[in-house]
């Protein structure tokens, strides 16, 4: 029997593991498998969480931690922290409210948002619901023409940036969903994405239509044309394809393997962090997301190259376990921890933490 979410925090949940825990209670058994599992084997899913663990921390003492803080200037603006909610699909699988609750989480934390493609909840209405402007996550549509009209739509509403996922021209082998027997329930679907052409039924990955019409290279310059807003890959693993980005003139990049979700064996993300980092020398801010779980995978994050962080899963973990509370719980556990760990290796800002962070 599902447990309902909860309209208190128990003083017991201290940690995002809490969280999980909370939310496995309380979400059915075939959506639990859509949010946690990874492609076939999930080695990458379990890496991007052992890859934190082995790095150390080398703490100082004494360092003056006079005006301490975590402001950074991203992208034009002011950010309260480093700490963003990555893109995740169908939030009313975890709770009634939906993404409308994740939103509001978020904004109580001072968090900026990133909306994906496959929001249930219009678009134009979330932006409305933050303190933050969100950004938007976009998979490029083999409909140009919709996805076009999409990226007006979203710089209408006031969105700080496109997101645009590059990683996924199609779905990794998600063995346990399948097991699962995972489907949409009715009432719940991409209401952003309505109206779109769809993709003719595919029997075979070669040669079809799908692979033929993914995005390529070729492809930005039109993208970026579409729209004032800065234009950031997510998606982004080997260092010469950062190259390539900084050379085609994209305003971020976001190192990640999609939460171990599309193919399994690749490296975790922090672990190929200081390569991309090496290889973009500073030109265009990069971000991170997958096995975010204390504020010290933050501050390692951020000592390897990173100007900011994404964080997925833990966000529909505190929303499904206590809604919009939930969600800025997290936001706040996080936040709490990342200026602990700052504090006692002798960061104060920003702009103080690097490599040296790292016992090595």
């Amino acid at each position: 029997m599902l447990l309902p979410p909860l309209s208190t925090i128990p003083p017991e949940v201290v940690s995002l593991d809490d969280y999980e825990a909370l939310a496995r209670e309380r979400v059915e058994e075939s959506a639990w498998a859509y949010l946690s599992g990874g492609a076939a084997d999930e080695l990458t899913l379990r890496e991007n969480r052992a890859a934190f663990e082995r790095l150390k921390l080398s703490p100082r003492i004494l360092r003056d931690l006079s005006g301490a803080n975590t402001r950074l200037e991203l992208f034009g603006r002011t950010y309260a922290h480093p700490i963003f909610v990555a893109p995740t699909a169908f939030h009313r699988l975890f709770h009634p409210e939906g993404e409308r609750a994740t939103v509001l989480g978020a904004s109580a934390m001072e968090a900026c948002m990133t909306v994906s493609s496959s929001s249930g909840e219009l678009l134009e209405d979330l932006a409305k619901q933050g303190t933050v402007p969100p950004w938007f996550q976009l998979y490029v549509q083999w409909d140009r023409g919709f996805t076009a009209e999409l990226v007006k739509r979203l710089e209408g509403a006031g969105y700080g940036a496109l997101v645009v996922t590059v990683d996924a021209p199609l779905n990794g082998v998600r063995n346990r969903e399948q097991r699962a027997s995972f489907r949409l329930p009715p009432g719940i679907e991409a209401v952003n994405l309505c109206g779109a052409k769809l993709m003719p039924p595919a029997d075979r990955v070669f040669g079809s239509e799908l692979l033929e019409t993914s995005l390529s290279w070729k492809d930005l310059a039109w993208l970026k044309s579409l729209s004032s807003l800065p234009v950031i890959l997510k998606g982004v693993l080997h260092p010469e394809d950062a190259r390539i980005a900084v050379a085609e003139g994209v305003s971020g990049i976001v190192v990640s393997n999609h939460g171990g979700r599309t193919l399994d064996t690749v490296p975790a993300a922090i672990e190929v962090l200081p390569r991309v980092a090496e290889a973009v020398a500073g030109q265009t801010p990069i971000l991170l997301d997958g096995g975010i779980r204390r504020g010290t995978d933050i501050l390692k994050a951020l000592a390897l190259g990173a100007s900011a962080v994404m964080v997925g899963r833990p966000v529909l973990h505190g929303l499904a376990a206590a809604g919009a509370t939930g969600v800025a719980h997290v936001l706040k556990i996080l936040r709490t921890e990342l200026e602990i760990a700052m504090a006692l290796t002798g960061r104060p800002t920003l702009s103080s933490i690097d490599r040296s962070v790292i016992f090595e």
